[in-house]
């Protein structure tokens, strides 16, 4: 399968479709305020570069990479749809989030996600990655519902 992953404004009615099916499937997974996905307005920020993923004319997939401080950055709204899974969506758009991140110069790479068989392919995904385990960042509160992960670039 030939995935190409293309920078996005977020203007179309498909990409914020997918963007809708995120969050839905967040919050579907997460308890009630636990959710810290980023909706459409955050991510059309300036520290916020957005990318979707394309399988000849579908959509397939997307990610974002916010910048934290000039060295760190953030990993958010990583999403395969699921007529895609397993098929390199998630690590295609990995792959282009780790090469800005280190073009950009940055040395440490975060993320949050939730717990849960949901997030257990993510887990995975980001530890083939060379991702490991850490505490909480940022402004984030560690809970019985999310999991911190870092990579040293």
């Amino acid at each position: 399968m030939q995935i190409e992953i293309r920078l996005d404004d977020l203007s179309s009615g498909e990409v914020q479709d997918l963007i809708a099916e995120h969050l839905a499937g967040m919050r579907s997974n997460s308890p009630p305020g636990h959710v810290n996905a980023l909706a459409l307005d955050s991510l059309r920020q300036p520290s916020v570069t957005f990318w979707a993923a394309w399988c000849g004319q579908d959509l397939c997939g997307c990610g974002a990479l916010k910048e934290l401080d000039a060295t760190s950055g953030e990993i958010k709204s990583m999403r395969t749809r699921a007529a895609f899974r397993g098929n390199g969506v998630g690590q295609a758009v990995l792959d282009e989030i780790l090469r800005t991140a280190r073009r950009r110069g940055y040395e440490h790479l975060f993320l949050e996600t939730g717990t849960g068989p949901a997030f257990a392919a993510a887990h995975s995904l980001y530890l083939r990655n060379g991702f490991t385990w850490c505490g909480p960042f940022g402004s984030y509160a560690a809970t019985a519902f999310n999991v911190f992960m870092l990579k040293i670039l």
